[in-house]
């Protein structure tokens, strides 16, 4: 069966947020609401593969959205909130809470900021949707990288991101320091197209002193397929406390440095190759 691409990418963008929600531990209705499908077809057709959460298959699934229903209600939920959250039917929370006394009617100002809220979250829910759905028809655009195009691309990512010598400063070392895994990634396969050995390639990492440091170097090594021993000494950067720093958090692991040794050369040929491309742009300007 065939899909026209627009359709097909709209598709496979609500399949990985279907999935995504499925692999969380989100029942068919959370999801459901989630995702506003209301097709039953579409959403077996987005769960096609994925198992159900183990919680879905006890005797008892409900027991932990029976407790659940009645904190919300005491908190002043609707039953339609309390049903888009726990994915349940009305009548299962009407059966829960029913002993619990109804809420306080809202005030006209309070219904209308939580209904306003409501449609913001739905239009948020659908911004989102779209965003991903251009991501992916961009991604499909792309298709193979030939020889050239990486190697193009590698010498305008290294000019972008390495380090360069100065003529204060001459230092024509291959040095590169990034902390995005697909960068990184991009980078070591343009070096294996340059037959960089992979020998001489040394690695440290450059890091918060609050961070997980051995976490860090962890992630990094498993990255690019090195024994983390073989690390050289990490770089500690230390805290500023009038800094309010943004790149805290679990996701957080620094950035990786990464020298070619024996660099000199292919330093300047790099640069050769950055003054040819820009000399053949110039000639596009007229």
């Amino acid at each position: 069966m065939t899909h026209a691409p627009g359709k097909y990418a709209d598709f496979e963008a609500l399949r990985d947020r279907a999935v995504t929600l499925r692999r969380a531990g989100l029942s068919r209705r959370q999801i459901r609401d989630r995702l506003h499908v209301d097709n039953n077809d579409l959403l077996n057709r987005l769960l096609e593969g994925e198992p159900p959460p183990e919680w879905t298959k006890r005797p008892n699934a409900k027991d932990d959205l029976r407790e659940k229903a009645p904190e919300l209600r005491l908190q002043g939920w609707t039953y339609d909130r309390i049903q888009v959250e726990l994915g349940c039917s009305k009548s299962s929370i009407s059966l829960w809470v029913r002993d619990l006394p109804k809420p306080e009617r809202r005030d006209p100002t309070e219904q209308a900021q939580l209904a306003a809220q409501k449609r913001w979250e739905h239009e948020l829910a659908l911004r989102d949707q779209e965003r991903q759905r251009v991501k992916a028809a961009a991604e499909q655009q792309i298709g193979p990288m030939s020889d050239r195009e990486l190697f193009m691309t590698g010498v305008a990512l290294y000019w972008a991101e390495g380090a360069k010598d100065k003529p204060y400063d001459r230092r024509e070392n291959v040095l590169f320091v990034n902390s995005d895994p697909g960068v990184i990634q991009l980078y070591l396969s343009w070096l294996r197209l340059l037959d960089v050995e992979h020998e001489r390639l040394r690695y440290r990492v450059m890091i918060h002193m609050t961070a997980d440091v051995e976490a860090a170097k962890r992630y990094w090594a498993d990255l690019v397929g090195v024994d983390v021993s073989t690390f050289q000494k990490t770089t500690i950067k230390k805290h500023n406390p009038k800094t309010v720093r943004k790149n805290i958090g679990d996701g957080y692991r620094g950035c990786l440095v990464m020298r070619v040794s024996q660099g000199a050369d292919l330093y300047r040929r790099i640069e050769g190759w950055w003054r040819g491309m820009v000399a053949q742009a110039a000639t596009r300007l007229g």
